[in-house]
């Protein structure tokens, strides 16, 4: 009875996260929801390859649903090689002072992988904030779409050292800590997920993450390191490994952990004020869930503490505010893990058997 709850309790997080997707993308496990309505024509207007290698990606119909000052505002996106070679206009019905203002951003892409763009932080431009917000949402639509085609093709997989090197941390954080039970290991696999996964490869979950995948699904094996860690996170509790994702894997979790092993001075929170932050962090989830449920406000995603990792792109608020969790976590054990972290909250909803 108790495993059965646990499965329940999996399927109603896995009908959370579709609901958010299809609110969003309009699309499950790579599954267009409008294909039908789209029709040839549409489709082949979103994205053409042409002779010399480079893919134009039009966010008319994409972003069809985006507004801004006074219309849509689609971008003509054109990529080579798995970069971004330009960011154009297309025509729109903005004001032209204010959407020139705008336009400033279109450079901020150039020049970047899909990765570097997907989880790059654009502050809007002041004045013309209807405007540069419907900019950064087609283009977040539009890199999103090229990559759903990259991996349906496999165009853009190499075995590069990266993904190899963060395979191997991955599997073995998946495995190893099932049967060694060392302290010493424990130490070096926290140290490998804060530097491969975290700092050099970028390779966590999230709830943009999770989203992305519940929307385009996973094409391997370039998806395949993000497989492994979607196991540990849902499916190793369904066998009592409840939390192995949070404290083997996870390199936020793991950059917390390293923080309170060197520390030898704690503060003790009492029972009552952990109750207290328990309910603000599953208060806090519930306003999250329903912002992505009213599709009022997506882009909360993006500013989970996890891209503070990818230093080049995260905004400097999300980096202060992640130092600031590391120096509590020396006195405070896994802060940001146990009273905050909306994904990790995610987590143990899924594992709920009661």
């Amino acid at each position: 009875m108790k495993k059965l709850r646990q499965i329940l309790s999996l399927i109603i997080c896995f009908l959370m996260i579709m609901v958010v997707s299809i609110r969003r993308d309009h699309k499950v496990l790579g599954y267009d929801l409008r294909q039908e309505k789209v029709g040839t024509e549409v489709v082949s207007d979103t994205i053409k390859y042409l002779d010399d290698g480079i893919i134009e990606v039009n966010t008319t119909y994409l972003g069809k649903d985006i507004v801004g000052y006074a219309g849509n505002v689609p971008l003509l996106i054109r990529i080579q090689d798995d970069k971004i070679l330009s960011v154009e206009a297309l025509p729109n019905v903005e004001t032209p002072d204010f959407f020139e203002a705008a336009k400033s951003l279109l450079s901020e892409w150039k020049g970047k992988t899909l990765a570097e763009a997907e989880s790059l932080q654009v502050d809007a431009v002041s004045g013309a904030t209807f405007s540069s917000k419907a900019i950064i949402d087609n283009m977040k639509l539009g890199i999103s779409y090229a990559q759903s085609k990259e991996a349906e093709s496999g165009s853009s997989f190499t075995f590069d050292l990266k993904f190899v090197v963060a395979l191997l941390v991955s599997l073995m954080a998946a495995l190893l800590p099932l049967f060694i039970k060392n302290r010493t290991y424990h130490f070096v696999q926290l140290i490998l997920n804060v530097i491969i996964l975290g700092f050099w490869t970028g390779s966590f979950l999230s709830y943009t993450v999770i989203v992305r995948v519940m929307s385009n699904g996973i094409s391997l094996p370039v998806g395949l390191i993000f497989l492994i860690l979607l196991i540990t996170a849902f499916v190793y509790p369904l066998f009592g490994k409840k939390q192995y994702y949070c404290t083997h894997v996870c390199p936020l979790g793991s950059i917390q952990q390293l923080a309170a092993k060197v520390s030898p001075k704690k503060i003790r929170l009492s029972q009552i004020v952990v109750k207290r932050l328990n309910l603000f962090r599953e208060l806090l989830w519930a306003v999250l869930m329903l912002l992505l449920w009213t599709g009022f406000f997506f882009d909360w995603m993006d500013y989970e503490l996890f891209s503070a990792f990818i230093v080049q792109s995260a905004s400097v608020a999300i980096i202060v505010v992640a130092l600031l969790f590391f120096v509590l976590s020396f006195f405070v054990p896994r802060p940001y893990c146990r009273f905050v972290c909306p994904t990790g909250t995610l987590f143990k909803i899924s594992e709920q058997s009661k």
